[in-house]
């Protein structure tokens, strides 16, 4: 989605050719738009964090607090609520646009997982791209595995971190 302005000008100036565009829409005839129902995932993320959960307090950390970011939220609190209506659903964000540093930013992101933990989550969800490995971190840090978890997002993380923190992705 960071590409917008530059799939538009392109796709103008190369009217003969197809681009395609991942989590934005671009109004152009040669530009497919892939969009997606985050919130849907992430409500199925956010019920099986409330089944986990032992505390009854589960963690959002989102990389850039936009409208993209903003539905993996909302659907991961709906499906967390869903399961448990008593559940606490703690929410931050690593920056705000324009600075979309957030999404590659794992140090800030284990801070505030650490802090998520320390405040009684269990069950931590970041939708921050490469930022996400601090969350996994923080987990290894905060319990035992089976105590605390953290999940990825847009993947299976198991295979892309190292094997000490495999035990402790949901």
């Amino acid at each position: 989605f960071l590409f917008g302005d530059a799939i538009t000008a392109a796709a103008e100036g190369n009217p003969d050719t197809s681009f395609a565009i991942v989590d934005s829409v671009v109004e152009a005839p040669n530009v497919a738009s892939l969009v997606f129902a985050e919130e849907q995932g992430s409500f199925l993320v956010g019920a099986a964090a409330a089944l986990k959960s032992q505390t009854g307090t589960v963690g959002f950390i989102g990389g850039v607090e936009n409208d993209l970011i903003q539905k993996f939220e909302a659907g991961f609190a709906a499906g967390a609520l869903a399961v448990n209506p008593d559940i606490e659903v703690l929410v931050n964000y690593i920056t705000q646009p324009p600075d979309f540093g957030g999404f590659n930013d794992p140090a800030r992101a284990k801070e505030i997982a650490a802090a998520q933990y320390e405040a009684g989550a269990d069950v931590i969800y970041s939708a921050a791209g490469g930022s996400g490995l601090g969350a996994f971190e923080a987990a290894a840090e905060a319990g035992e595995p089976g105590e605390v978890w953290a999940i990825g997002v847009d993947s299976d993380q198991y295979n892309l971190v190292a094997p000490e923190l495999q035990p402790y992705i949901l």
